[in-house]
């Protein structure tokens, strides 16, 4: 996208810059024993993101939904260089140079967050010819980055930063294959590289897949895995070659460097963060089995819609559901969702996250929280409003590997912050500014900073807000 009012400020080629005990209680004698880390010296395809300049900026008057289960009537929130500086009151300090914003009857809250996102990958229009989330030519491809096939001028980018106030994202592989690669964690801002975009020291993830969606794809193609026992098979033989692989990194003479091997190695080091699209309970059991046999951790469960049966498990993993407020019925294995699943999470004590896997969706995931609230309560789970925001704020931080750096309204965190014209959980709300880093980069009442994707320039309706 394309921020005009800031665009010659990047001129001269710089970048825009409780259930009985399982096989899931226990550890498996064959994890594999400590080696030296996998992370090589060089980091390949850096991140080059650099921040929009901002200014001193105070939000008065406001409801503050801090992302962390708290609120403040009447607050102030205050950031500068490009930090959140203070969260407090109406008596918070307010420096006598600072930019003031009245937020009264108005919400602000962290950035929100997608924990999973194909925008870039599967951009719009949605043709062939922009297709790049699936290698589908392997059920195991753990060597491919979604990077590589993010499209940085997708007007999907700007569109979830001025419907659904999105300020960062994690952009995955499709769900074709077992093992779907890498993914990348991106600053929702206006780049001409998808590097100039990457969340300055944020993990990657790997993509995982269980279910319909491979034994569908190469079960149709007369390979393995057609079954559910075959994908299990396969993904631990897996394993098991980069077990292998990463113990013979400490020989005299290493093995031929292999990229998908090497993906694998850091996973089992610790340094991608798995994510597993995986649907019914009995599979996630099954995946967190293997995860302790081969001595790596899930960090999150995507879709996960039967994750209410076995919450329980879930909190004592300390595993993530990344989950849909209602969506159901569409295959098999989403057959037993329910819309209560997220509220009995968050009464068992897992994390909670509410997630998009649509392009449009990323824009409503604010009503997609406050629906997924909605239905606890009205089986008589109280939650508060201020912790339903966790949900689409610091716990995909969290699963993500940047809550030390977004994801609340906390001094020192990143200033990536929204504020809304009402309750960010009612459908009538809208974002009305967006901050990240400090700089302003949504404004409802300035046509001059609306996000507009260069794909779209003169396009009739360039710059709507939809």
């Amino acid at each position: 996208m394309k921020f005009r009012a800031l665009l010659a400020l990047f001129a001269g080629g710089s970048l825009l810059a409780g259930c009985a005990a399982t096989a899931a209680d226990t550890n498996s004698a064959s994890k594999a024993a400590p080696v030296k880390s996998s992370k090589s010296g060089k980091t390949a395809f850096p991140s080059t993101y650099k921040a929009y300049p901002s200014t001193p900026t105070a939000v008065t008057g406001v409801t503050i939904f801090d992302g962390e289960g708290g609120r403040i009537d009447n607050g102030t929130v205050f950031i500068a260089g490009g930090k959140i500086t203070s969260v407090g009151g109406a008596d918070t300090a307010i420096p006598a140079d600072a930019t003031i914003v009245d937020g009264s009857g108005k919400y602000i809250t962290p950035g929100i967050i997608d924990v999973h996102s194909h925008l870039g990958d599967y951009p719009t229009p949605s043709v062939s010819a922009h297709s790049d989330g699936n290698e589908a030519t392997s059920p195991v491809t753990p060597e491919v980055w979604a990077e590589h096939s993010v499209w940085p001028q997708d007007p999907g980018f700007s569109r979830a930063m001025a419907n659904g106030g999105i300020t960062s994202l994690q952009i995955l592989p499709g769900s074709a294959n077992l093992f779907g690669g890498r993914s990348v964690t991106l600053k929702n801002v206006s780049a001409r590289t998808v590097q100039a975009m990457k969340f300055p020291g944020a993990p990657y993830g790997m993509k995982m897949a269980c279910g319909e969606n491979p034994k569908r794809v190469y079960g149709g193609r007369n390979r393995m895995p057609s079954t559910r026992m075959g994908s299990l098979a396969l993904n631990r033989q897996t394993w098991i070659d980069a077990q292998e692989y990463r113990s013979k990194m400490n020989d005299a003479k290493p093995p031929k460097r292999d990229l998908g091997k090497e993906t694998l190695a850091a996973v089992l080091d610790g340094e991608i963060l798995v994510h597993n699209h995986c649907y019914r309970a009995d599979e996630l059991a099954q995946i967190i089995d293997m995860s302790k046999e081969f001595g790596y951790k899930v960090t999150a469960f995507h879709h996960a819609v039967e994750a209410y049966k076995i919450a329980d498990i879930l909190a004592e993993e300390g595993i993530c559901s990344a989950v849909w407020a209602d969506w159901w019925g569409f295959k098999m294995e989403a057959y037993d969702a329910i819309p209560e699943n997220a509220a009995l999470l968050q009464k068992a004590g897992a994390c909670v996250i509410i997630h998009s896997d649509d392009e449009n969706q990323i824009q409503r995931l604010n009503q997609e929280a406050g629906k997924a609230l909605a239905d606890g309560r009205a089986m008589g789970i109280e939650i508060s409003d201020a912790e339903a925001i966790r949900w689409i704020t610091l716990n995909p931080a969290k699963a993500m590997g940047i809550d030390k750096m977004t994801g609340s309204l906390k001094p020192g965190k990143m200033a990536d912050m929204v504020l809304w014209n009402g309750n960010p959980l009612s459908v009538y709300s809208r974002p009305e500014k967006v901050w990240i880093d400090g700089a302003l980069l949504f404004d409802s009442g300035d046509p001059s900073r609306r996000p507009v994707s260069d794909f779209e320039l003169g396009q009739p309706g360039e710059g709507d807000v939809k």
